[in-house]
C-alpha cells in the first residue's frame, strides 16, 4: 500500500512523505546507534578487546543468539551486524510469524535480494515450535541464511538443541544507569536537531530517568520522548521536569514478567535473602513483589522459607509466619504489605537451621532409590500370624509403660536400621533436644 501511494508523488513530496513517517516511529528507533561505540552497555560483550567485537568487526558473523531481558541492545546490535556485513536483513518476531513466513525468505536466497547472503534476525524464538525451528536447520547448516535469534528466556530451555549447537549464545545484561543516562542525553541532542528547538533538561531528571527504567535503554528513551511531548513552553524552550517524568514512570520503575525468569530471580533473591538474614534486601524484593501485585508468590515463598531455612531453630515462628500471611490475603494489598512486612524480617533475624528439610531430603532420596523394606513387625497394625511365622506375637514396646515414656526397640526395615536421616543443628534450640535425649537413652 505504502508502494503505491509513493508512486504517484513526484520526487519532492517522497522526501517529505519518508521524514513525516520516520518521525512518526518512536525515538528509541530513530536514534539507533550507527556504530558500536555508541551502543549504551554490554561492555562484556562489545567492548574494546572482546570475543563478540571481534567476530563483527571481522566481518564474518556466525549464527548468533541473543538472550536477555528486553531494551538491552539485542535488536540494536543484530541490525548493526547486518549492516556491517552488508548482508540483506529480514527481522521476524516468533509470536506473529509463521512458517510460510520462512519459506517467504528462503525463496529470495536465490534472487538479487539474496545476492551477499540474508541475516534474519528472529526475536522472541522461543515462541517458535520445534518444527518452525527445525526448517531452519537446512539453511543455518549451509550459511546461507546467518541467524541471530533473540530470546528472553534462557535459550537452553526453549531453543530446540539443534540449532544452540550451531549456535553461539551470548547473554546481554540490564544496563546500568550511568551507561543509560549516555543514551539518554543523546536523545535530547536528537529531539532538538529534528524538532528544531531547545529542551531544558536538568541533570537530576536525566538521572531519574536514568535509574528509573530498571535497565531498561529503549524504557528510558521512550519516557524521555513522553517527557518530551508533555513538556512545558517557556520562551521558546521545552522544560522536561522530574515532577513530569515521575507521572510517567511512576508504574514502570523496574522489570517484571510472572512467566519469566525475570519472575523467577526477584523470587530468588526475596527467598535467598531472608535465607542469609538480609532484612534490608528481603524486604526490597518483596517491595517488588508487591508492586508487581504479586501478592501470592510472596506469601508462599515467605512460608517455605520459614519452613525451610528457620526450621528447628524457632518452630514457633511458623504459626506466627502463617498467621501473617492469613492476615495479608485477608486485608489484601496494600495493607497486606504491612504484615508481611513483620513476617519477613522476623525471618531474617531468627536463627537458621535446615536440619528437617536435609532430613526429609535424604529420606525422600532413599524412598525414590527403591530403598525402603518391609515395615517390623512390632510396628505393622495386624495382631496376628499366618502358620507360616514360627515366631508368633506382635512385640510392640509402648514407650509410656517406661521410665521417661522412652524404650529403646527397632522403628526403621532392617534394611535401613541404622541409617539416619537428621542430624541435630547447632542452634540452642535443637542443642537442648538433644542434650534431654542423649541423657534419656544414655548416649
Amino acid at each position: 500500500m505504502i508502494l503505491n501511494i509513493r508512486a504517484g508523488l513526484e520526487p519532492a513530496l517522497i522526501c517529505i512523505y519518508e521524514r513525516d513517517e520516520n518521525m512518526t516511529s518512536p525515538l528509541a528507533d530513530r536514534i539507533r546507534p550507527e556504530s558500536l561505540d555508541d551502543i549504551v552497555g554490554q561492555e562484556h560483550l562489545i567492548g574494546s578487546g572482546k570475543a563478540l567485537r571481534k567476530i563483527i568487526e571481522r566481518g564474518e558473523i556466525p549464527n548468533l543468539i541473543f538472550y536477555g531481558p528486553s531494551g538491552v541492545g539485542k535488536t540494536t546490535l543484530a541490525s548493526y551486524i547486518a549492516r556491517k556485513t552488508n548482508k540483506t536483513l529480514k527481522k521476524l518476531n516468533g509470536t506473529t510469524a509463521s512458517t510460510a513466513d520462512l519459506k517467504e525468505i528462503f525463496s529470495q536466497l536465490d534472487t538479487f535480494a539474496g545476492l551477499n547472503g540474508i541475516l534474519l534476525y528472529l526475536d522472541e524464538i522461543q515462541y517458535f515450535n520445534k518444527k518452525q525451528q527445525q526448517t531452519l536447520l537446512e539453511f543455518i547448516e549451509n550459511g546461507r541464511i546467518t541467524l541471530i535469534a533473540s530470546t528472553t528466556e534462557n535459550p537452553y530451555f526453549y531453543v530446540y538443541n539443534a540449532i544452540l549447537s550451531r549456535s553461539t549464545v551470548f547473554e546481554f545484561k540490564p544496563v546500568t544507569a550511568t551507561e543509560i543516562k549516555k543514551a539518554v542525553l543523546r536523545g535530547v541532542n536528537f529531539l532538538e536537531k529534528e524538532q528544531s528547538c531547545e529542551i531544558d533538561i536538568s541533570d537530576e531528571c536525566a538521572e531519574y530517568i536514568s535509574q528509573s527504567c530498571g535497565g531498561d535503554v529503549r524504557k528510558a528513551i521512550n519516557t524521555l520522548e513522553l517527557g518530551f511531548l508533555s513538556a512545558d513552553d517557556c520562551k521558546g524552550k521545552k522544560i522536561i521536569t522530574v515532577d513530569n517524568v515521575m507521572q510517567l514512570t511512576r508504574k514502570t520503575a523496574f522489570r517484571y514478567d510472572k512467566n519469566g525468569d525475570e519472575h523467577y530471580d526477584i523470587l530468588s533473591a526475596y527467598q535467598k535473602s531472608m535465607r542469609g538474614s538480609d532484612s534490608d534486601a528481603a524486604i526490597h524484593y518483596l517491595a517488588r513483589l508487591l508492586s508487581a501485585g504479586d501478592l501470592t508468590g510472596a506469601c508462599r515463598r515467605l512460608m517455605v522459607c520459614a519452613c525451610e531455612d528457620v526450621g528447628l531453630a524457632y518452630p514457633s515462628l511458623i504459626p506466627v509466619v502463617k498467621s501473617c500471611v492469613d492476615i495479608a490475603l485477608q486485608v489484601g494489598l496494600p495493607e497486606a504489605r504491612i504484615p508481611l512486612a513483620d513476617a519477613v524480617i522476623m525471618v531474617c533475624n531468627s536463627p537458621k537451621s535446615n536440619s528437617a528439610y536435609n532430613a526429609i531430603n535424604e529420606a525422600m532420596k532413599d524412598i525414590e532409590s527403591g530403598k525402603s523394606g518391609s515395615i517390623p513387625r512390632q510396628l505393622q497394625n495386624k495382631h496376628f500370624d499366618g502358620e507360616d511365622n514360627p515366631n508368633k506375637g506382635q512385640f510392640y514396646l509402648y514407650p509410656h509403660d517406661f521410665e521417661n515414656h522412652y524404650v529403646k526397640q527397632q522403628y526403621l526395615p532392617d534394611e535401613l536400621k541404622n541409617k539416619k536421616y537428621y542430624v541435630y543443628g547447632d542452634n540452642k534450640n535443637e542443642q537442648s533436644f538433644k542434650a534431654y535425649w542423649d541423657k534419656i537413652k544414655g548416649e
